[in-house]
């Protein structure tokens, strides 16, 4: 007996060239991330603005690093340094005072400007994807990202990232209105964007695509995948006209798998869920608490004078933590200022944010999570001998990084493409991800980034 035509055809959006199913008459779509696009259809217009994103998210993640070094450059002379870390170190403890009273002027009074003339434009990349329209505002979005940028460079405790990955966002919120596309294809572009915008200035494309498919968008579904990849693999290729094309963190060995590693990941991922949750609260009641109005003028160059004075004897403190994470990896430095960075960074971090500040938290957390590893690891050893410091680092950083982002995937994979290590030591990594991932879940459940949201408006 004849089929109907209809029976032998497949309706999914995209439409398959192949029309008949295969013999057995199951559906592709049984396969449970072979899915329909939904509402944000990959049409022949959206990969053209999404190509159009990605190389506009490389192209502002590259003019905002330009400007970090050159901020960088201009404060504490880093071209005659190794790296920025150095250059604070062999400034003088006016300087490093100074230059963070500077900057705290700076970032109070344009951000107090910026807050007050653009009020009504959105520049939150997270709020926009998760709970609006996915519409951002270049004007307000590009100048907090270059005033955050500057305070980053002169010594502010937060993160680079924030400034890339919202630019990156705003790529994608531009090219959707040329292209005309629909609220929620916009929402997909914003959010490929942003994780295009962070791989690109990271050099972590697939780090960067997890990021966008399991933080921004929630979903590992080849709709959210495949466009996600495509961006953050066009962001980090443009990126490489200016920024390097290796690891962010160079010369890590190639840690080996042990039983002490192992059952440090044990016990590490319950300590760290467990940090995690009270620091991603901490982060929570800063960012509802932060200074507003005014008050921003006086209030933050004063909280970046503590943080200036308290470099005096921790340099180490200074900028998002990139270099003494690095010095955890290679497992180099004294356990006492790894205990004492452990215990600092975030405070420190956490009264920036309070004073008003606009950054990012990935590399604050980051540098924690290995500084935590390398100190707890270097006791660890004292019981258990027989692997690195540094291989402790990297199970930290990781587990650290996965359970306050509440994405276990992106967080292992970051730190892999980070250091271009940890192959070998991947099961350690990811015990303690999933352990202090799940903890946080079931504490509490808040990520640093889910935590920053602003107060929900009463309907």
């Amino acid at each position: 007996m004849r089929k109907r035509s209809g029976d032998s055809e497949r309706q999914r959006v995209p439409q398959p060239l192949i029309k008949s199913r295969v013999p057995s008459g199951r559906a592709a779509m049984d396969q449970p991330n072979a899915t329909h696009d939904g509402d944000a259809a990959l049409s022949t217009r959206f990969w053209f603005a999404l190509v159009l994103t990605g190389v506009l998210a490389g192209l502002f993640g590259v003019a905002l690093m330009w400007i970090l070094a050159q901020v960088e450059h201009l404060v504490f002379h880093t071209q005659q340094y190794a790296t920025y870390q150095d250059a604070v170190r062999a400034s003088s403890h006016l300087r490093r005072v100074t230059s963070l009273v500077v900057a705290g002027l700076i970032g109070g009074i344009s951000w107090y400007l910026i807050r007050r003339i653009l009020k009504d434009e959105k520049s939150e990349i997270d709020e926009s994807v998760w709970n609006g329209t996915g519409e951002l505002s270049l004007r307000r979005s590009s100048l907090t990202a270059i005033v955050s940028e500057i305070v980053v460079g002169m010594g502010a405790s937060v993160g680079r990232e924030a400034a890339p990955k919202t630019m990156g966002g705003v790529s994608g919120s531009l090219t959707a209105l040329w292209f005309k596309l629909s609220p929620a294809q916009r929402r997909l572009l914003v959010a490929c964007g942003g994780g295009a915008g962070f791989a690109a200035v990271y050099n972590v494309p697939l780090g960067g695509a997890l990021f966008t498919a399991e933080v921004l968008m929630g979903s590992l579904a080849l709709p959210t995948v495949l466009p996600a990849l495509a961006a953050t693999s066009i962001a980090t290729a443009v990126a490489w006209i200016y920024l390097p094309d290796h690891a962010t963190y160079v010369d890590i060995p190639n840690y080996r798998f042990s039983g002490t590693l192992m059952g440090f990941s044990l016990v590490a991922g319950v300590v760290v869920g467990v940090l995690a949750v009270l620091y991603v609260r901490m982060i929570a009641w800063v960012s509802f608490h932060r200074t507003k109005g005014v008050a921003l003028v006086w209030v933050m160059p004063l909280s970046f004078a503590v943080l200036g004075v308290i470099g005096i004897w921790y340099p180490e403190l200074f900028g998002n933590g990139i270099d003494i994470a690095h010095e955890a990896f290679l497992g180099v430095g004294a356990t006492t200022l790894f205990l004492v960075i452990f215990a600092l960074k975030p405070l420190v971090t956490a009264l920036c944010l309070r004073s008003g500040a606009a950054g990012g938290l990935f590399t604050p957390f980051l540098a924690t999570g290995a500084v935590f590893g390398a100190f707890a690891g270097s006791l660890w050893l004292h019981a258990w001998p027989g692997s690195p410091v540094g291989a402790f680092a990297i199970v930290g950083a990781a587990a650290m990084i996965g359970a306050s982002m509440q994405a276990p995937l992106a967080g292992v994979v970051i730190v892999m493409e980070l250091t271009h290590s940890g192959f070998t030591i991947t099961l350690p990594m990811l015990v303690a991800t999933v352990i202090a991932t799940t903890l946080v879940r079931h504490i509490d459940g808040y990520s640093i980034y889910s935590a920053r949201l602003p107060a929900a408006e009463r309907s």
